[in-house]
């Protein structure tokens, strides 16, 4: 039997998703499939499982101390998010009262994931997530402007 192809990482090499930053997320359903409702004139629809995704993304920065959400949007067959890591991404989980741990871009999504997974009684999700590390502020202010207009720009979407 042959050698399975390796599987690329999405990720930086060498990179450390723990630290202070902005990181804009895109997880997606398995097959793209519209799970989380559908876009009619710009405006998005949330199905049951649509509604459970967005209560679910609301709640994961406050499972981490040090944790901000500032923008997403919930779409037909994905996600898109700004996740911001402060201090250093080092910090005990929301409600912890003692022993440290590391805070990633990684261990937030897979929570994520994992909560609508538990509470839909199953995984609407594609294996990983595209991350993309924010630079600066021009970087940061195009991608907020990218996800507060994308259901309007649904037909020109690649995930359409």
């Amino acid at each position: 039997m042959g050698e399975l192809p390796k599987r690329k990482s999405n990720r930086l090499v060498n990179y450390d998703y723990a630290q202070n930053g902005a990181y804009f997320v895109t997880i997606c359903t398995k097959g793209k499939e519209s799970v989380f409702g559908n876009i009619d004139d710009g405006k998005m629809t949330l199905s049951n499982v649509g509604l459970i995704a967005d209560s679910e993304l609301q709640k994961a920065a406050s499972h981490f101390n040090d944790v901000v959400i500032n923008n997403y949007v919930v779409m037909p067959n994905h996600v898109h998010l700004i996740i911001v890591i402060m201090g250093a991404g080092t910090g005990m989980p929301a409600g912890e009262a003692s022993g440290a741990s590391t805070i990633t871009v990684g261990n937030i999504i897979r929570g994520y994931k994992s909560g609508v997974s538990r509470i839909t009684g199953f995984s609407p999700w594609q294996k990983s997530f595209h991350d993309h590390v924010i630079r600066n502020q021009e970087d940061y202010n195009r991608i907020a402007e990218y996800i507060e207009n994308n259901t309007a720009r649904w037909a020109e979407d690649r995930y359409y």
